[in-house]
């Protein structure tokens, strides 16, 4: 089992209706693939703006679904935003 913080920003703040969750992932092996998975399955209105979000971990963007997560790893997910 992993254990990790998940922030959300902007839209999937408003979506996941909280700043921040603690979030166990039944795998030893667990990636941000089966994180947003599991997301989506607890909170389908996530589901959309999953889509379009980038996604840190530990501060830095990470490419990729597979990216192996590990306990105490804080996982960011930031849509897409604009300002000046």
């Amino acid at each position: 089992m992993v254990r990790v913080q998940v922030r959300f920003y902007a839209q999937a703040r408003v979506a996941a209706g909280a700043t921040r969750l603690d979030r166990a992932i039944a795998s030893s092996d667990a990636s941000v693939g089966d994180l947003l998975r599991q997301l989506k399955e607890e909170n389908p209105s996530l589901a959309s703006v999953l889509s379009i979000s980038r996604v840190a971990v530990n501060g830095e963007y990470v490419d990729g679904l597979g990216f192996r997560l590990r306990t105490g790893d804080e996982v960011a997910i930031h849509p897409p935003f604009s300002g000046g």
